[in-house]
């Protein structure tokens, strides 16, 4: 395992963070492309870029908005086909979103920002800094999709044509309300001696509040459509179709910082270790007994460990010729990577899974 780089959060010149009033937190749109979309905007100073994970929308930042929002320009767009943006049948894939990013930021007159990614919004973010590495300053990947292919098994499943019928009967009344019930059942039930922990339902739905909420997103027909897109174009039968080792060695002068739970079971604590391995000058911040959604379990927390990644880090200043030496050295350096046998061992494995035609 890659020593746990982990930034130092106490006796740090980091202030008191409180939020600032409600109403200071608005929600906007702008019309790109004839396409209304919206996003989350607050604060003033440095633009953090806030971007949520699949079938997910900005409100997924409420708790953490308001906080980050004392010292930074806060933007939280949904994702086209998410959210409050329009649901057209158009181009979900990890690049076309990357595309909105720009555009919005853009129409925003907003030229650097620091970028915040959550799970698919990881992806995202990791394609936004290679498209267009003029715009970024910092990265700050949460539970991030694409580092490997691995992925919860369910998202595999749910790439089936079955499951586009299946998510039908969430508009039929009643269904939530069970399905909710349910899922909180499953997680009361006491642990059965003999067990596997990683069997166990407590483990497998711990973020079941979490899933319940996207899962009644999706009841509106034109929201599941949207998410059947974007699901089909990041995720196939193997896993995730979109990684980034083979380009992670183009951070080489971008702050990053890893932060993940230690008990997700979407996307596994493990891509964090291999992409902290693949990146040795990251950080790496791990929330102990947090699942998928760290930022909820604990938002204070995060935004200290946010706030002081900004502050302890100097944002990159793009060089068109650093740039071009980077991409002409072809990709990854292997004698580079950190971390144990195993865990380089790891990286190596799934660049070589990148690479495969298969």
């Amino acid at each position: 395992m890659p020593p746990n780089r982990s930034i130092p959060t106490g006796g740090t010149s980091t202030p008191n963070l409180r939020p600032v009033s409600d109403t200071a937190v608005r929600i906007e749109y702008h019309t790109i492309h004839g396409y209304r979309r919206a996003y989350r905007i607050a604060g003033s100073g440095p633009a953090l870029l806030l971007i949520h994970g699949i079938g997910d929308n900005s409100s997924t930042w409420n708790e953490v908005i308001p906080m980050l929002a004392q010292h930074y320009t806060v933007i939280a767009p949904d994702l086209l086909g998410h959210g409050l943006s329009d649901k057209p049948r158009a181009d979900y894939s990890v690049p076309a979103f990357a595309n909105g990013m720009r555009d919005l930021l853009v129409v925003l007159g907003i030229s650097k920002v620091t970028v915040v990614g959550h799970s698919l919004g990881g992806g995202v973010a990791m394609q936004f800094c290679y498209q267009f590495p003029r715009f970024v300053e910092r990265l700050v990947l949460v539970a991030a999709g694409g580092v490997t292919r691995e992925v919860n098994p369910v998202l595999r499943a749910a790439t089936l044509p079955v499951v586009n019928e299946v998510l039908t009967l969430l508009r039929i009344p009643g269904v939530m309300p069970a399905l909710r019930g349910v899922a909180g059942a499953l997680v009361s039930l006491p642990h059965v001696p003999g067990v596997p922990r990683s069997l166990s339902p407590r483990r497998a739905l711990n973020d079941h509040e979490d899933l319940v909420r996207v899962l009644g997103d999706l009841a509106d027909p034109h929201a599941s459509a949207a998410f059947m897109r974007t699901l089909r174009a990041v995720v196939d039968w193997r896993g995730q179709s979109v990684t980034m080792l083979d380009r992670c060695y183009l951070t080489e002068r971008l702050p990053v910082l890893f932060i993940w739970g230690d008990d997700d079971t979407v996307i596994p604590y493990e891509h964090a270790l291999i992409g902290h391995a693949a990146i040795p000058h990251s950080q790496l911040q791990t929330f102990p007994g947090s699942g998928h959604f760290p930022f909820h379990d604990d938002p204070e927390l995060f935004v200290q460990v946010v706030t002081t990644f900004l502050e302890q880090t100097d944002p990159v200043v793009f060089d068109a010729l650093h740039w071009r030496a980077l991409m002409s050295t072809g990709g990854p350096r292997p004698e580079e990577f950190v971390g144990d046998d195993d865990t380089v061992e790891a990286v190596l494995d799934a660049i070589e899974d990148e690479r495969s035609a298969t």
